[in-house]
């Protein structure tokens, strides 16, 4: 009896699984399609070198013989979907490549890849998606690692893309 069931058990196993019909005896599969992504376009604009006050200065620490790198930013960090945003740099102490010296400037949005500026100048940078971003701006020496400079060189901001 015993041998009767188990051959039962074992037919009733392999007809269950023996048809090649997808998914027919798994959990239901659901497509769920990626994120949008987001495809920003970038312009360099010539501008004349960013003025800054000596109060970028007040209360930071740095070696004033090394170069650095100010960032400009707007008082509000929140935009509206379709509104560019504006990086605004200059550097203080040496030239960018594209200008004869040996530094260059290098953002990161979200992480992405990272994108090169060798002048000094403005770069907008159109095609948001709503949300919190993660704009990363760094001054890098001759040798491509970061200069860093006391708080000045490495600078990491968010900024909020609003409908």
């Amino acid at each position: 009896m015993k041998t009767f069931l188990a051959i039962v058990i074992v037919a009733v196993v392999f007809a269950g699984c023996s048809r090649n019909a997808d998914n027919q005896h798994t959990t239901a599969t659901t497509v769920v399609p990626p994120p949008p992504r987001q495809v920003l376009r970038a312009e360099f604009r010539q501008a004349p070198p960013l003025s800054f006050s000596r109060e970028h200065l007040w209360n930071k620490n740095y070696d004033r013989n090394k170069p650095i790198l100010i960032w400009d930013k707007r008082p509000d960090e929140t935009y509206h979907e379709g509104e560019p945003v504006l990086i605004d740099f200059n550097v203080i102490g040496d030239q960018l490549k594209g200008d004869g010296g040996q530094y260059r400037v290098r953002y990161m949005v979200d992480d992405d890849d990272m994108q090169w500026v060798d002048r000094v100048g403005q770069v907008w940078l159109w095609g948001w998606l709503p949300g919190k971003h993660t704009i990363r701006v760094e001054l890098v020496g001759p040798d491509g690692w970061p200069a860093r400079n006391g708080d000045f060189n490495v600078e990491t901001r968010e900024i909020t893309i609003v409908k």
